[in-house]
């Protein structure tokens, strides 16, 4: 049974995953950076250490490095390294990247109606409360991403 379930939530996963693609590739963004970049929105002004915003992420980015790099260079992020310790680098969502959020928001929530809105607000609840606690057990509590605070 729960290999039944597991690829379930695989196949559905992937039919979901399909139209955000379609979004994100609109502005050249994966999900991931983008899920970076509302993580960093949710805090502006401020920044976040880079090993925290990793912890965070919905999904594990295997290569933190390469995905900030991506942004920066975009002028989406800025990074910057503590004085007082050298080996920790913050980053911090620029103007840009505040934009570019702004921009495709409204795609962003039209994507959301179309992969789940035909479910009823009972079953969406009913739905991530059974998501949570299947995950639960394999979650780090000192480290939850935004799906799980």
């Amino acid at each position: 049974m729960e290999q039944e379930v597991f690829l379930s939530l695989w196949r559905t996963y992937d039919r979901l995953k399909t139209l955000e693609d379609d979004v994100f590739g609109q502005v050249d963004l994966s999900a991931q950076q983008y899920n970076a970049l509302r993580l960093l929105q949710s805090i502006y002004p401020d920044a976040m250490p880079t090993l925290m915003l990793g912890s965070r992420l919905i999904s594990r980015a295997p290569d933190m490095t390469r995905l900030l790099d991506r942004l920066q260079r975009r002028g989406l992020l800025n990074r910057e390294r503590k004085s007082e310790n050298r080996r920790v680098v913050e980053v911090c969502i620029s103007e840009k990247g505040l934009q570019l959020l702004d921009e495709i928001h409204d795609a962003v929530q039209e994507c959301h109606r179309q992969q789940l809105g035909h479910l009823n607000k009972k079953d969406l609840r009913q739905l991530s409360n059974l998501l949570r606690q299947a995950r639960q057990p394999h979650e780090n509590p000192t480290h939850l991403s935004v799906a799980d605070q």
